[in-house]
């Protein structure tokens, strides 16, 4: 049986598309934590919880039971912030994996908080004083990119964008070299370039001051940063 023409040409510009992206991702590793596997009451294996510019006890982190989208899941939350100081970041992260250029995207959902509520990923974190965020806050209805130095956070870039809490969002970062691009449930809302840190780091996740905040399906793609 002869195969149609058009289904070969369009099976060919299907898999040229894909080429084509693979080439300038240039993907060498892909990592995932869904936290399915992880156990209950507890952290992800190689995780730490840290704080820049704590005020009071440090947050409590630990895989529990959750839905997403009406499925039962694990969920990697900050359960207790147990500091309501504005200045405060409560962060869990780890260097097990360094992630310099590629993409980083995570699922969140803001439970509560009364200062501040959302959240979202850090990467190249050099420590817990030093490192890129960028967040989502249901409170401000805004999604921002920042870096933190030396404690001190700046804002990079910010968009006005409506985040209902208490349902899932989904944040996606592409950085390659000083360019960082910030995307909502599949919307670019920021573009900006910033040099301040240059050298490959952790990953991990971040909330500020009393903000409560499930998050799910933590994923990088590490790509070749030489091309």
């Amino acid at each position: 049986m002869s195969v149609p023409r058009r289904f070969i040409i369009s099976v060919f510009v299907l898999l040229s598309a894909l080429f084509i992206k693979a080439d300038a991702f240039a993907v060498e590793k892909a990592v995932t934590w869904n936290f399915d596997k992880e156990a209950a009451g507890k952290l992800p294996a190689g995780w730490k919880v840290e704080v820049t510019n704590p005020r009071g006890n440090i947050a409590t982190w630990v895989v529990i039971s959750d839905s997403n989208d009406g499925e039962k899941t694990q969920v990697f939350a900050i359960t207790n912030a147990n500091d309501d100081f504005g200045g405060t970041f409560n962060i869990c992260w780890t260097d097990s994996v360094q992630f310099k250029d590629g993409e980083i995207e995570v699922r969140f959902k803001a439970i509560k908080g009364v200062e501040d509520q959302g959240g979202g990923p850090l990467w190249r974190v050099q420590d817990k004083y030093n490192y890129y965020v960028a967040r989502a806050n249901p409170l401000e209805n805004n999604f921002r990119v920042y870096y933190v130095k030396d404690g001190d956070r700046k804002t990079l870039d910010s968009a006005r964008v409506d985040v209902p809490s208490k349902k899932w969002h989904t944040i996606k970062i592409v950085h390659k070299g000083n360019h960082i691009e910030g995307y909502l449930n599949g919307k670019k809302y920021l573009d900006v370039k910033d040099s301040t840190f240059k050298d490959a780091g952790g990953v991990g996740l971040w909330t500020k001051a009393d903000a409560v905040t499930y998050f799910d399906d933590l994923n990088l793609f590490l790509i070749d940063s030489g091309k």
